[in-house]
């Protein structure tokens, strides 16, 4: 998230990932780096250094990275650009149950480096299932590869981080043991969005809109991640996590953060993390009791989504038939401090849902009635401001206006900014700053150990009430619905109701 001045090349660096055959490399990770290339963003001395337990050559391996690429592309495929970004891809065996693959891994880097003229910088990219990240770590560690001896050595680590608070500080601490906090680049790839992004921006470079950012202005907030795929080929993953782990510690308390912090003195990577591990750890704590009624969990039933037939999340493959993972989870927060004393904030995210939608809408106050008494208004129309995380990234403002005619009649209106139509935006993956970040060595838009584990102590007590209190309901909502009634009661019970999704 570098500022424009200082948006220079990248230093001369190698990019070696670890999973480099997996989904994860060919949807996101390689389309980004293409897409990197193409706004002329990469290092002018730059290669790629795909790490896989299996021996495969490197032509092999820059085959499949071409037919990924041209499948996950977000954007037409240059061949000349796909083609100088991918003759530059090395295929390394690494496998960190044989030790020695990592010496000789070593010994390659060396010689690629001085080959290609690299000066040593290396960022590591873990873009593997999560129990590998301590082994892959140590023996980058054992083998002295993340050493900084006057060139930079980077690890990149995808979510999750960690189950539960315990796993979570463990995970941290033996990270540490090998590497500086500087050196650890936890990714969150809803923070490379362009909305979420610019809400600091909106929040304080707008003098329209700074002042009433508190809970003088604002009824409450909702933090909305729908999506429209049920667990799909992740089963087994989901069943051991569920969607309350898989969610709201990371993704959802990220945009938690961004909308609620408090203003840095600067937008120094430390500064911004400092004001967002602040908010959370200011999240009123859940007791036992409090846990149950505040947080409420769903899982889907056969249903039809996008007029297909699709079957429960207990058919799924590699799932228990008498599941209580949960795919859908709603709950209210409150954040202790002076700004936000009073005001809820309800988040909701789900599988096999009616849309594909991630959004933040924030409820203002309703304006007195005073003015329009004698008129045949029943009620006031909410004003909303609805930042729009995907799928069509964009602000909306809606307000009350008078409908045409000799009578005071309101409805509700819109002003709408959108990203693509206004700054006439190629499509991209989300991890292109992100990734951009990680090579100038720019962390505001990563998570510190605190602020992870801040994540994790607010939601614990969820986790240990609902292992405390199976569920015996589920499932309790139809694939393609609006998710479990308990939702909306959850809302219902404050007077208040969901804000209709487009």
């Amino acid at each position: 998230m570098a500022a424009d001045h200082a948006r220079k090349k990248p230093d001369p660096c190698s990019f070696v990932i670890f999973g480099a055959t997996g989904d994860l490399t060919h949807r996101l990770v390689i389309p980004a780096l293409y897409n990197l290339a193409t706004t002329n963003l990469l290092p002018e001395k730059f290669c790629v250094v795909g790490v896989a337990r299996r021996k495969m050559s490197s032509g092999e391996l820059t085959d499949g990275l071409m037919k990924g690429l041209r499948q996950f592309a977000t954007r037409a495929v240059d061949d000349a650009i796909a083609k100088r970004l991918l003759e530059c891809v090395t295929s390394i065996e690494g496998d960190p149950n044989d030790p020695a693959s990592f010496d000789a891994m070593r010994d390659r880097l060396d010689g690629l480096e001085a080959a290609r003229g690299t000066g040593g910088n290396r960022l590591f990219y873990l873009a593997t299932s999560p129990d590998a990240f301590l082994p892959i770590s140590r023996e980058l560690g054992r083998t002295g590869m993340l050493a900084e001896n006057g060139a930079w050595r980077r690890l990149v680590v995808e979510k999750p981080f960690g189950t539960d608070l315990a796993s979570a500080r463990t995970l941290n601490a033996e990270l540490l043991k090998l590497l500086h906090e500087h050196q650890i680049y936890r990714i969150d790839h809803y923070l490379g969005k362009e909305t979420v992004q610019n809400i600091l921006v909106l929040r304080f470079a707008n003098g329209m809109f700074e002042p009433i950012w508190n809970r003088n202005h604002i009824d409450h907030v909702q933090i909305t991640v729908d999506e429209k795929l049920g667990v799909g080929h992740r089963g087994s993953f989901y069943d051991k996590t569920g969607a309350l782990r898989d969610m709201v510690p990371n993704h959802m308390f990220q945009l938690l953060a961004m909308t609620a912090m408090e203003p840095p003195i600067s937008f120094d990577a430390d500064e911004v993390r400092t004001k967002k591990a602040e908010v959370i750890k200011a999240i009123h704590p859940f007791g036992p009791a409090q846990a149950l009624n505040d947080a409420v969990r769903g899982q889907y039933d056969t249903g039809t989504v996008l007029g297909r037939a699709v079957r429960a999340y207990r058919q799924e493959p590699n799932v228990a038939p008498d599941s209580v993972a949960e795919t859908f989870i709603a709950c209210k927060l409150k954040i202790d401090n002076w700004r936000w004393a009073g005001v809820p904030f309800y988040l909701r995210t789900g599988k096999y849902l009616k849309r594909r939608v991630t959004e933040i809408a924030i409820r203002f106050h309703q304006a007195p009635y005073t003015l329009f008494r004698g008129t045949d208004v029943e009620r006031m129309n909410p004003n909303w401001m609805i930042l729009r995380i995907q799928p069509n990234e964009g602000i909306a403002l809606e307000f009350a206006a008078k409908r045409p005619g000799p009578t005071v009649k309101l409805s509700s209106v819109s002003m709408d900014f959108a990203y693509e139509t206004y700054f006439k935006t190629e499509p991209n993956t989300g991890y292109e700053t992100l990734l951009f970040d990680c090579m100038i060595g720019d962390a505001t838009l990563f998570q510190r150990a605190d602020n992870i584990e801040a994540g994790w102590q607010a939601v614990q007590p969820i986790l240990e009430a609902w292992a405390n209190n199976q569920p015996r309901d589920l499932p309790n909502y139809a694939a393609g619905g609006s998710g479990p009634a308990a939702a909306d009661e959850l809302l219902a019970r404050d007077g208040r109701a969901w804000r209709p999704l487009d």
